[in-house]
């Protein structure tokens, strides 16, 4: 397959993953924001989401305000924030168009379905009106992206780039995703004798938190018992059964790359498989005892590294 063509399969599949994943984030936040608290420690979530996101600088560029309306604009309808929904929804369409022979013609009607109806609901002031039910569309569109994808196309290098970029940008997200709350209250992830009224507000978070990854029906089937930090964390990064956790991100990956694997791949593949053993035989207390935070650091290097290997090994050079 040309370079350029398996360049853009990949960063479709990750501009499509990135908009629901920002989706997610923007989803939980909005969620967790509706629970009592005062108004600065609302400032500090939508903060804490935009620095995990690394646009906090990018946003004082706009706005002098950090608020639930602001961030959302920004999130969302922003173009020239290069990780906003619009930006990466038309990003995902214009990458599916330059290889619009590579793909079905459900995936490019999905595709290009999905973004003029996202400009209709732009201009309907549907974000404004229910922004819930916004994020829930988007994230319907990116499932829907998938399934498609899965149902209609010939598993072949065109197929595997799809799926290594997806998972790829899944990893990253899920992680920062994670970041967003364990960071912002790691002074009180495992305190004893709090105040019933707070344990009653940290389950309301928390169940937002697995919300956000559609993991809260798969908490309680996996656990059966009250909503614990340390457990959601194990959860989404040490599960290989659940989708969204980085363990399952990881095997897809790499399950991908050796299917496209070519002469200069070995390196990538190399460490990615030893990213993936470190998951495989990971233990949460051992991760929870050097610092969540630095570990979902290192695993976002890490991912970030990975990627630029790909990109050298099959894509085309970030130079071009």
């Amino acid at each position: 397959m040309l370079s350029r063509t398996a360049d853009h399969l990949f960063w479709m599949a990750r501009y499509m993953e990135r908009a629901e994943n920002t989706a997610r984030m923007l989803d939980v936040n909005y969620q967790t924001a509706l629970l009592p608290q005062s108004a600065a420690a609302a400032e500090q979530g939508w903060r804490g989401l935009l620095s995990i996101s690394e646009l906090l600088h990018e946003f004082h560029k706009r706005h002098d305000t950090v608020n639930a309306r602001t961030v959302m604009d920004f999130m969302v309808s922003d173009e020239d924030n290069s990780s906003s929904i619009v930006t990466c929804l038309r990003s995902a369409r214009e990458n599916a168009r330059a290889v619009r022979g590579a793909l079905t013609t459900e995936v490019w009607e999905m595709q290009n379905q999905t973004w003029l109806e996202f400009n209709r609901m732009l201009k309907s002031g549907t974000l404004q009106r229910d922004p819930g039910e916004f994020f829930e569309w988007v994230k319907f569109r990116s499932h829907l992206s998938r399934g498609v994808t899965l149902g209609t196309m010939l598993q072949d290098e065109a197929f595997h780039f799809l799926r290594i970029g997806t998972f790829l940008e899944r990893a990253d997200n899920t992680a920062r995703l994670l970041d967003v709350k364990f960071h912002s209250a790691q002074s009180e992830f495992f305190g004893a004798g709090q105040p019933r009224d707070q344990q009653e507000v940290d389950f309301y978070h928390w169940s937002a938190i697995l919300r956000s990854v559609s993991g809260f029906e798969v908490y309680r089937k996996v656990y059966r018992n009250v909503i614990r930090p340390e457990r959601v964390a194990e959860l989404l990064i040490l599960r290989p059964d659940m989708p969204r956790s980085l363990a399952a991100c990881m095997n897809e990956v790499v399950d991908n790359l050796r299917m496209v694997a070519n002469d200069q791949s070995h390196e990538t593949l190399r460490r990615a498989g030893r990213l993936r053993a470190d998951l495989r035989f990971g233990r949460i207390d051992e991760i929870l005892a050097t610092g969540l935070h630095a570990f979902l650091t290192q695993f976002l290097d890490r991912v970030g590294d990975l990627g630029l290997g790909i990109s050298r090994d099959f894509l085309v050079p970030v130079n071009a």
